[in-house]
């Protein structure tokens, strides 16, 4: 019988949905006022001050494709970050600040297949002049997330990615793929620097490639063993690395229902769990009487959605985490 993990974060208790979409749209609906109401804007604001011997204005829209944009831009372009590294795409409420860099920026960096669901609405509103939007998931193999009725019984939550699962940046190989697009998009809006993007993406993904050999090393003793996470972060790493994974919710602003903590009982009876796997930012206090119950540690699985300013800035931080990542599961799995 195969052995899991199960992971399940902690989640503030939450305004009622029709209060929060409310929220939301006033937010962005309001933010064109907003920005009419603080007087006139600078010269500089709507347009792209990049030029010759200056920087490229680069967003890129949370920390994982901020990691990535910036290994490849290097010097060449000025990277900044849309969402706070301290939120995470889940919890970003964008402000007249967003608006005005949207304004200024020459390219905008995003994950897509729907991780950025506030985006569109947030682009339309800033009506930027000369964006180049790069997708970095175009010509990514994407993994179907399955039917509610089979991961996630009872309560339809009304928010969910969508058919199309997003996170293709925790498989390293994708996470190549990834680069060469945002490499690609980058020659293309600044081709004065095009073999300096050629050159920083060709050592990023060899250092992707060699990240993924690492980790089929380490994980194919435990191939076939499955772990369980509270929302549906791991099946692309789950796949590349013959494990399987299962999700309560589909975004980790939702609690279960009572009909997914059934199924999360069943599946760590079948699974034989070793390990609490929590997501960093959420803390342990969540697991506590669960793990109690189970008889079973706390350890973490970092999805990189959310991390520090440092973090964001450190070239190191998704090899360090995704190296950390595999070390707690192969724990959790009773390895050492």
């Amino acid at each position: 019988m195969a052995r899991g993990v199960l992971s399940r974060p902690f989640r503030a208790p939450l305004l009622p949905k029709g209060f929060r979409l409310l929220a939301r749209s006033f937010t962005l609906a309001g933010l064109p006022a907003l920005l009419l109401s603080c007087g006139t804007p600078s010269a500089n604001v709507g347009k792209d001050t990049s030029g010759p011997g200056q920087p490229l204005r680069v967003i890129a829209t949370f920390l994982p494709i901020t990691l990535l944009t910036r290994a490849v831009a290097g010097d060449c372009a000025d990277v900044t970050t849309l969402v706070p590294p301290s939120l995470g795409p889940h919890d970003f409420q964008a402000n007249p600040g967003d608006l005005l860099a949207l304004r200024r920026a020459r390219v905008l960096v995003k994950n897509g297949l729907g991780m950025e669901g506030f985006l569109d609405k947030l682009i339309a509103a800033a009506a930027p002049p000369q964006l180049l939007v790069i997708d970095s998931s175009r010509g990514v193999a994407t993994l179907t997330t399955p039917p509610k009725s089979h991961q996630q019984s009872g309560d339809d939550h009304g928010h969910d990615h969508g058919s199309v699962n997003p996170h293709i940046w925790l498989d390293p190989l994708r996470a190549a793929q990834q680069v060469e697009t945002i490499r690609d998009g980058l020659v293309k809006a600044d081709p004065g620097c095009a073999e300096g993007y050629r050159q920083r993406a060709a050592t990023t993904t060899a250092q992707l490639r060699q990240l993924h050999s690492e980790f089929a090393a380490q994980l194919q003793p435990f191939q076939g063993k499955t772990f369980v996470a509270f929302h549906d972060v791991a099946p692309y790493f789950a796949a590349r690395y013959g494990l399987k994974a299962v999700f309560l919710v589909d975004v980790p602003e939702l609690n279960p229902t009572p009909a997914d903590l059934e199924r999360v009982s069943a599946e760590v009876k079948r699974s034989d769990l070793k390990a609490l796997l929590s997501e960093p930012q959420e803390g342990e206090r969540s697991f506590n009487a669960l793990a109690g119950d189970l008889g079973v540690p706390i350890s973490v699985f970092d999805p990189l959605e959310t991390g520090s300013e440092e973090a964001a800035k450190d070239p190191d931080t998704y090899a360090r985490v995704m190296r950390r990542n595999v070390a707690h599961l192969i724990q959790a799995f009773g390895g050492r």
